[in-house]
């Protein structure tokens, strides 16, 4: 399995960028930066795109620049230009149902209350692979989901994700160097803190 497209999930803007749904962004930003891969705009997918040449095939990295509740469209639309089919195609983005640290990869489900996702199963359909960063537990229970995702980690949270991102990039990097199942068993195991 070779995934040809990997896109990771945010909001554009510098009131979002230290923010919990923009963790997706994070960790992608942080494979290509370690890769040496460079962004640039694409405006014909609504996105800012870095290509990733290896083994003689090309994966696409993408970050949507319209907000989380489109960023479908985006993704939709690369895919269908370069021929990608959705089982082709990873998604990394925060979910708060999975605590901070931890990470679970799955095909398929619902949306979960995730807006991002919505947009993906609306414009893309299902079967992408999904590389799901845990951000919760929601704190305090009561509060909006959405001023959540859209506020900050603390700064006890933000050094876990600092001290985790070269966990989330290896994960990530094994889930498109092994596949589904591969990253599964290793990653989805309660004792991965």
């Amino acid at each position: 399995m070779f995934f040809s497209l990997v896109a990771g999930l945010g909001n554009p803007g510098r009131d979002y960028a230290a923010t919990r749904h923009n963790l997706g962004w994070l960790v992608l930003e942080a494979l290509a930066a370690k890769h040496r891969l460079a962004w640039k705009a694409a405006p014909q997918f609504d996105a800012e795109i870095a290509r990733w040449d290896l083994s003689g095939r090309t994966r696409w990295l993408l970050k949507p620049q319209s907000f989380m509740n489109a960023s479908g469209r985006a993704v939709a639309a690369c895919s269908r230009f370069y021929k990608i089919p959705p089982a082709d195609v990873a998604i990394v983005y925060d979910d708060l149902t999975i605590d901070l640290g931890l990470v679970k990869v799955t095909n398929s489900g619902s949306a979960g209350g995730h807006n991002g996702v919505a947009s993906l199963l609306e414009h893309l359909g299902d079967g992408f692979a999904r590389y799901r960063l845990g951000v919760g537990p929601k704190q305090p229970p009561q509060m909006d989901m959405a001023d959540f995702v859209l506020g900050k980690f603390t700064p006890e949270q933000q050094i876990l994700v600092n001290q985790k991102l070269d966990t989330y990039v290896a994960g990530l990097e094994l889930l498109l160097s092994r596949g589904i199942e591969p990253a599964m068993n290793h990653l989805n195991r309660r004792d991965q803190k």
